[in-house]
């Protein structure tokens, strides 16, 4: 027996879909530039130490996190590997930071003086990254004001000023915008006059759409921060690459058959009524499990490769679809729906599913709950 036959609701991970994405981005910026593999949020919903090991052995150079929790999730699968936490520590956290060696985002001199603190407590030498505001307006020191605190940094004892890095806010519909960024960062480099090794600011929008219109960032920037292209998904608003496979399925089962009268409401709310009679399937899928209540009578669903509209609204646990179609006469409990990914010649991408839910993909990976099982195909070495 397959092991999903046991599953209502499970997500599949392709480990050779993974592995070809790092491999088309490693071509597109080329040998020289690290790749610092964005594995935030349970790696985008993916599970985090399975995709931890898998870049591990695909040939990563760094992991970028956003929670101490997320650098010790990744440290106790890689020992030796650098990570970068890429959000602000939280003082109580610094003690467990510097004792794995947890790179730690620097946007104060607050922050950087409490890491030299403990690095000098610890007898240790702590790299660390500089964040500059270029625009973004969250973290960062303002891009003004950042010369002198970087070089107050560099000169402080038991840290090591290893990366300086911005982030793009609009790097996908924004690209004028983006390159003004470069600039005001290639200014604050210069400015500051020290040596930095690490300098980056591209992320997944900006590798395919602000990466070829710069020839500084050919010489500034030696990392790229890919996100939501490793996983095979390109952000909304930029043209698809056909070469990047997504990485993620999100799949159900029917439980149960049922015929509706005309006049018959179906779930919560009664916000759809048959206008004549019906045939429905309802799904082992709800919004606890991540398909999100914004589904109700506007998502989607693949089964037996063609697609069924939900009707009404989306339950904490399951989801209904029409069927009324003769090609669903026969159906019945325990046949595969996709709620997100390939059934036979189409495909529900992730980009679909948040814009019916009017979100975006990020989020719409992300709210997967921990319900739900995590099947990994391939090999991940």
């Amino acid at each position: 027996m397959n092991p999903t036959e046991l599953y209502r609701t499970w997500v599949e991970v392709s480990f050779d879909a993974l592995r070809n994405n790092l491999a088309w981005i490693r071509h597109r910026v080329g040998p020289r530039v690290k790749i610092l593999a964005v594995v935030k949020a349970d790696a985008y919903g993916h599970g985090l130490p399975q995709i931890a090991g898998a870049l591990m052995h695909g040939g990563v150079d760094i992991f970028g996190v956003a929670t101490l929790n997320e650098a010790l999730g990744v440290r106790a699968v890689g020992a030796g590997w650098p990570i970068l936490l890429l959000g602000s520590s939280l003082p109580a956290e610094v003690e467990t930071a510097v004792r794995h060696n947890v790179m730690p985002t620097i946007s104060s001199l607050d922050e950087a003086r409490r890491f030299q603190r403990e690095a000098a407590r610890q007898q240790k030498t702590l790299a660390v990254h500089v964040k500059v505001d270029t625009g973004m307006g969250r973290l960062g020191f303002w891009h003004e004001e950042a010369v002198k605190p970087i070089q107050r940094i560099a000169a402080l004892p038991n840290l090591r000023l290893q990366g300086i890095y911005t982030h793009f806010p609009s790097a996908e519909d924004d690209a004028a915008f983006s390159l003004e960024q470069v600039e005001k960062f290639h200014a604050v480099v210069r400015g500051a006059g020290v040596r930095i090794p690490l300098r980056h600011a591209d992320n997944s929008a900006g590798v395919l759409n602000v990466h070829a219109g710069s020839r500084r960032l050919g010489s500034l920037f030696n990392v790229v921060r890919p996100g939501l292209m490793m996983y095979g998904i390109v952000p909304p608003g930029l043209p698809p690459v056909p070469q990047l496979q997504p990485t993620l399925s999100f799949k159900s089962r029917v439980i149960l058959v049922k015929r509706i009268a005309a006049g018959r409401s179906v779930s919560y709310g009664r916000t759809f009524v048959a206008q004549q009679p019906m045939r429905v399937a309802i799904i082992g899928a709800g919004y606890g499990d991540g398909y999100s209540r914004d589904l109700s009578n506007r998502g989607e669903v693949l089964i037996r490769g063609h697609r069924c509209p939900v009707l009404g609204r989306v339950t904490m646990d399951q989801t209904i679809a029409d069927v009324s179609d003769a090609r669903f006469r026969d159906l019945a409990p325990g046949e595969e729906v996709a709620l997100v990914g390939r059934q036979g010649r189409d495909c529900i991408t992730a980009v679909e599913l948040a814009a019916w839910a009017g979100t975006i993909p990020w989020e719409a990976m992300t709210s997967i709950t921990k319900r739900v099982p995590r099947v990994y195909t391939g090999a991940a070495t």
